[in-house]
């Protein structure tokens, strides 16, 4: 009796989020969706057909075409913004989470200028310029922002928990531009503010071997893969995620990132040694709580932690009150600041710095391959960004979340005086601060509100509930149907 013979083949069917125009047939066809639904059905070979050993090497062949088509397809639809030119004003100071950088062409009249020109926009901390980055200039800036880390949409790493994502891309933009933010307050803890990269200078020097390597950990933090050598991976923030109801695929926003990164970095204390001397407080309802830093940074003998402090805002309805604008272009001109995430409705962007009226920032919508930073002298290029971006402070989105970084206890206290001018916008005749300080504890204040029939219970934390509220819509960009 002759046996046929059998081979299993898969079939797909796409949901909304898959690729269904006629333009993209082609591709379709060729690669799997991510959200599609597998069936597998078994049919009998035809005369001619591969045996099953050679069908699996012609099978594991096609795959290759197909991430090979996949890669590119992520390299068209995230890659080709990167390589476009921005053109900055030489007439105006472009400033860096508190630094200022202008081309010096009129002297001391020209300082006096700029200082004239930032106070429009409601900073008063150019009076305090540092006059030798003012020199500095424009290539001055370039070396400053190439060296703020740049974490971006990464692709082919390990499987996200309990998922089939191999790759953060069209979901994970927030959870990235979280990264960049606390990976700024890292470089500012163990590097300084004034630490710049240079890629083409030869390590010689104990000095820049400790730099590097410091350089070198910080980025080892953020690696993709799951596990305690990278605290802060996309894998870890996904895994805390799923305690609040969070998947891997699913959008996040300035507050949900917020309390993930806190909660990484308090997971951490046990790992490593490093973060014992870290902090990371969550303002709650737009107010920071004296008591509750005082618990998060004091230890048992009375030392100070250095705090990383995140303000989750929304500036407006469904779009940024104008208001605004001078506060967080004031914001981005302090020393302690290190950046705002938020970006534009469905597109979430790391903003580090302004000039003019416009907000430059760091993209992480750009998909890369993912780098085996456990390798001895892994190349550092794809953590770093050479093209900066501006958008329109008008354009961004209201909801957001201010990042600070405060060295001590001095630091802090100095902070929440020096601060409030800048959370208050200008010209109002009703004073609306952005945040304010408040005296006491943010829990103490919850349980003392009675839980009424019919309200949320009293068991669901504020940190819980700050991301069951994260309006997600605005800040995290969408999945396309092309």
């Amino acid at each position: 009796m002759r046996l046929k013979k059998y081979v299993i083949q898969r079939s797909y069917s796409y949901d909304s989020g898959g690729y269904s125009s006629n333009s993209t047939n082609w591709f379709s066809s060729l690669v799997n969706s991510g959200h599609g639904n597998s069936m597998q059905t078994i049919t009998p070979l035809a005369e001619g057909e591969l045996p099953l050993d050679e069908a699996a090497i012609a099978t594991e062949a096609d795959g290759k075409v197909k991430t090979k088509l996949l890669s590119m397809w992520n390299n068209v639809k995230y890659g080709w913004t990167v390589k476009m030119k921005t053109n900055f004003s030489k007439e105006y100071p472009v400033w860096l989470l508190g630094s200022c950088y202008k081309k010096s062409t009129e002297g001391s009249d020209g300082l006096t200028e700029s200082m004239k020109l930032d106070m429009k926009t409601g900073s008063e901390i150019s009076l305090a310029m540092d006059a030798t980055k003012f020199e500095e200039g424009i290539e001055g800036f370039k070396r400053d922002f190439t060296s703020r880390l740049w974490l971006t949409y990464r692709r082919e790493f390990p499987i996200l928990n309990g998922s089939t994502f191999t790759t953060d891309c069209g979901w994970g933009c927030m959870l990235r531009s979280g990264q960049m933010m606390m990976a700024q307050a890292l470089v500012c803890h163990f590097l300084g503010r004034d630490w710049r990269w240079k890629p083409d200078c030869r390590i010689e020097t104990d000095q820049q071997m400790v730099e590097d390597e410091k350089h070198r950990m910080i980025i080892k933090w953020f690696g993709d893969k799951p596990g305690p050598h990278s605290p802060l991976s996309i894998h870890t923030l996904v895994s805390l995620g799923a305690a609040s109801g969070k998947r891997a695929g699913d959008w996040y926003g300035p507050a949900s990132v917020a309390h993930l990164i806190r909660q990484a970095v308090r997971q951490a204390y046990s790992d490593y040694d490093e973060f014992e001397n870290l902090a990371v407080y969550v303002a709650q309802d737009c107010a920071v709580y004296l008591d509750d830093v005082k618990v998060a940074c004091e230890k048992s003998n009375g030392e100070w932690r250095s705090l990383v402090l995140l303000v989750p805002l929304r500036l407006g309805a469904d779009k940024l009150n104008p208001s605004y604008a001078p506060c967080l272009t004031a914001l981005l001109s302090l020393n302690e600041c290190i950046g705002i995430i938020g970006g534009r409705p469905r597109h979430s962007l790391y903003f580090i710095g302004y000039q003019e009226d416009k907000l430059i920032h760091l993209d992480p919508h750009y998909c890369q391959e993912t780098v085996d930073v456990w390798k001895p002298n892994f190349s550092l290029a794809s953590f770093h960004c050479t093209s900066p971006r501006k958008m329109l402070v008008s354009k961004m989105d209201p909801s957001c979340c201010v990042g600070f970084y405060l060295h001590d206890k001095n630091a802090f206290e100095e902070f929440a005086k020096t601060v409030v001018p800048f959370l208050v916008p200008p010209n109002q005749k009703v004073e609306y601060p952005m945040f304010l300080f408040c005296e006491g504890s943010g829990d103490d204040l919850h349980q003392g509100v009675e839980v009424s029939e019919g309200s949320i219970p009293a068991s669901i934390s504020s940190e819980a509930l700050d991301i069951l509220e994260d309006n997600t819509h605005y800040e995290c960009e969408e999945f396309e149907i092309l």
